[in-house]
């Protein structure tokens, strides 16, 4: 009768996340996940083709960061609308705190998963290159602000899952694109402080 009970997809997530971390994921079959989330085998294949597409779950996020940068203020620069499109997918992977901190440390721990990983944030960043685009920038400039987005949105998310404070990723989000911002700004002698905030230095002696 277990395999009747709900949310038999979220167990199994749960299920396989609990044991790639417990046992390693090369080391964890499809058949020690069913049992785990108390399903069977035949269950798991019904919703996920291989073990692998536990962690790389389709999800509304591509969707969502495309829709938030359409609605974005017109005022706004291209990585202000990047910002505005983060920020507001953030809550995609606020409620699901435990969940994501589980899946970095297995994804880190595995070369072959990083290179899926990197490959979807890839394709986000073609997602806010292409809501740029209709937004009318260019096509260059609009890769290269989505491909800053994208690299300080990584940045942002590694915080985030290995901050013990459990600091809001809104806020790591904003904090990393604002050092991005600084970084490209077209100012003289902009040097990092120690606390990885950025101090002007014209004029110091």
């Amino acid at each position: 009768m277990s395999r009747w009970k709900p949310d038999a997809r979220g167990r199994l997530e749960k299920a396989a996340l609990e044991l790639y971390n417990d046992q390693g994921f090369d080391a964890t079959t499809v058949a020690e996940i069913a049992t785990r989330a108390g399903v069977t085998e035949r269950t798991f294949y019904r919703h996920f083709a291989d073990k692998r597409e536990v962690l790389f779950l389709a999800s509304p996020l591509a969707d969502l960061l495309a829709s938030a940068a359409a609605a974005a203020p017109v005022s706004l620069s291209p990585l202000e609308v990047i910002t505005h499109a983060l920020t507001e997918a953030a809550p995609v992977f606020e409620e699901r705190g435990d969940l994501a901190r589980q899946r970095h440390a297995v994804i880190s721990a595995n070369p072959e998963l990083q290179e899926r990983e990197l490959a979807k944030l890839a394709a986000l960043a073609s997602t806010l290159a292409h809501a740029l685009g209709e937004r009318g920038l260019q096509t260059t400039t609009a890769t290269l602000a989505a491909e800053i987005g994208i690299a300080a949105f990584k940045v942002a998310y590694e915080r985030w899952v290995n901050d013990p404070d459990r600091t809001p990723l809104v806020h790591r989000i904003r904090e990393t694109l604002d050092i991005a911002r600084r970084l490209t700004a077209p100012a003289v002698g902009i040097a990092a402080a120690d606390d990885g905030s950025f101090a002007d230095q014209e004029g110091t002696a």
